[in-house]
């Protein structure tokens, strides 16, 4: 199982920045990929952007140019700095990850709880 646990959101004025985090912990293999997808009521969750194991990286349309995500060098928590928000940035973030349990074994998809991110002046 892998535990994941978010931080960094808020309430932030048009164009400002807020930096989210997301830590993953507990049993597995390895990490195959880390990423942030996003959720406003009503709407479908949408990948905002993911890294996988070799940092390879793809964003939505929508953020290219203003969000960038990393990893740290033990590859297990991951960044997403997000700069010039906008309000329709509003939305509830979810971290995610795919990990295997063993070698061989295909990746299961997990999810942190979300944190909110609100862009308004």
């Amino acid at each position: 199982q892998v535990q994941l646990v978010e931080s960094g959101g808020g309430l932030v004025q048009p164009g400002g920045s807020l930096r989210l985090s997301c830590a993953a912990s507990g049993s597995f293999f390895s990490i195959v990929f880390m990423g942030w997808y996003r959720q406003d009521p009503g709407k479908q969750r949408e990948l905002v952007a993911r890294i996988s194991n070799v940092d390879n990286t793809n964003y939505a349309d929508s953020v290219k140019g203003r969000f960038t995500i990393s990893r740290d060098n033990a590859k297990t928590t991951v960044h997403l700095q997000m700069n010039n928000l906008k309000p329709e940035d509003t939305a509830v973030y979810y971290c995610n990850v795919e990990a295997s349990q063993s070698l061989g074994q295909s990746p299961k998809t997990y999810w942190g709880s979300g944190t909110q991110v609100t862009v308004s002046s």
